[in-house]
């Protein structure tokens, strides 16, 4: 029964079958004339039958039996007609001295294997062994200019440039904790009036919060108010060393207030009014809307109570979580674009303020913190947002198209084009991965070098099935 197999196993197979036409050749290097008669006069044929399989023209055997992959049952190489076996040159000099000029053209036809269907293997017997297609510096193969053609190789240019690439992600917005702020007295008290008295509601800077009575401020007006008029009553005094104390006094006495948080102006009220107030006004310490209030009428505060807690929603936080991978891709103050899902098409443009050093043990990403500017409160706390990071590699890298590269699980393998139609396989080390499909090559390549961008997985299976003949010859080459 009669089986088709595949495209590319029919190139594969003509390959095979004609490089194999040289092998005899090649093994014909060490054994002599199959024709020659020893010296007791009995003939010995040394000619080897080659056994491959259909399917894996890549399987070869010296014996016959069923294919290792598929399990068929392998078919004779057969020979072309009219190929004579030859010998080695070095052993035929020895073998039949006198004859040096047919020895030397043996050899020569023997360190070569030509392929009638484009491919040649240059200097096959030169070959180290221990040379295979995925060294870094390894063997190369060489390719006549009409397969390259046919096959549809094409290569580009190792060059050096910057890497850009953009990261999406999604995260959330928050407050930005940096403005914070609290509403706090450092004295016991009663509250007797609330002007805010509303969480959410606005606050401007300085504006009056609440009404407190406190006896121990109360105390201290009075004492200011004191030193105040006994400094003016003896700022004609004679005696300097008293009018310093009277100010000194009242230097002390102002100080108290202001560490009380008593503000300029309403001391200079008191002065001018010449009395005490029974409660004293707290102003709003900054802008910000009212997160938390703990504020009641009547309420009685210690000192350090807070009464009241407020955010700056002039700027805001977003938190997003990026992969570790595209961690290196990112650095304090790279810009990042904002839009949200209630109002697509608007982008609003910040800024990366901090990454977090560690990864959160949950999702094994990177943690990001980005800052927004909010003048209008378009952006409030808790929103979702989608995040577009536009990165940049610090200084330009040697690049090569990811498309070149063979992945191997355990290396990464490019095929670098040489002159006269040679390929040479290099491991590569890769970096950073581009948004335009090119990768950072940390080492293997040089700048201006071209590595091949098609079919180079067609020339690693031709480095692996010269390798494979290679192996075979080799032993009987060296009988």
């Amino acid at each position: 029964m009669r089986i088709d197999r595949p495209s590319r196993g029919r190139v594969f197979r003509s390959m095979l079958l004609v490089l194999l036409t040289a092998v005899p050749l090649a093994m014909a290097a060490g054994c002599g004339d199959p024709e020659t008669t020893d010296p007791e006069g009995s003939a010995e044929t040394v000619q080897t039958q080659l056994w491959t399989c259909g399917m894996h023209p890549n399987v070869i055997t010296e014996e016959p039996g069923q294919c290792p992959i598929c399990g068929m049952n392998l078919t004779p190489v057969k020979r072309p007609v009219g190929e004579e076996a030859t010998g080695d040159a070095e052993e035929q000099v020895a073998a039949h001295e006198g004859h040096d000029a047919e020895a030397e053209h043996m050899h020569d036809q023997a360190g070569h294997v030509h392929d009638q269907a484009g491919h040649l293997h240059d200097e096959m017997a030169a070959s180290s062994p221990e040379e295979t297609p995925g060294s870094e510096r390894g063997s190369s193969i060489v390719i006549d200019p009409v397969t390259i053609q046919n096959i549809g190789v094409r290569t580009a240019a190792v060059r050096e440039r910057p890497l850009t690439r953009s990261i999406r992600t999604v995260g959330h917005l928050d407050y930005n904790e940096e403005m914070f702020s609290r509403v706090n007295v450092k004295y016991a008290g009663w509250i007797e009036k609330l002007y805010v008295n509303e969480t959410g509601q606005q606050v401007a800077a300085g504006e009056a919060m609440l009404d407190i009575y406190s006896p121990e401020l109360v105390a201290a007006q009075e004492e200011y108010l004191l030193a105040f008029q006994n400094v003016r009553n003896l700022e004609n005094s004679t005696f300097e060393t008293i009018s310093r104390g009277a100010k000194s006094l009242l230097d002390a006495s102002k100080r108290r207030l202001l560490y009380w948080d008593v503000t300029e102006a309403q001391i200079r009220e008191l002065e001018e009014r010449g009395t005490i107030t029974r409660t004293l006004t707290i102003y709003a310490p900054s802008k910000g809307i009212v997160v938390e209030r703990m504020a009641e009428l009547g309420m009685r505060v210690t000192p350090g109570m807070d009464m009241y807690r407020m955010a700056d929603l002039s700027t805001i936080w977003a938190f997003a979580h990026v992969y570790d991978a595209d961690t290196p891709w990112l650095s304090p103050g790279l810009t990042a674009e904002m839009e949200l899902p209630y109002n697509p098409g608007k982008v609003y443009r910040g800024r990366i303020d901090y990454i977090y050093p560690y990864l959160d043990q949950a999702s094994r990403d990177t943690k990001i913190r980005l800052e927004f500017p909010n003048p209008n409160l378009e952006l409030k706390p808790q929103m979702y947002a989608n995040v577009r990071l536009s990165t940049r590699s610090v200084r330009p890298v040697l690049v090569i198209p990811g498309s070149a590269v063979i992945h191997s699980g355990e290396r990464n393998v490019v095929f670098v084009a040489l002159d006269g139609g040679k390929f040479e396989p290099r491991e590569v080390t890769l970096g950073m991965e581009g948004e335009d499909g090119y990768v950072q090559a940390s080492s293997g390549v040089s700048e201006g070098e071209q590595v091949v961008t098609s079919a180079q997985f067609l020339i690693d299976s031709e480095s692996r099935l010269q390798e494979a003949i290679q192996k075979m010859l080799d032993p009987h080459m060296m009988h």
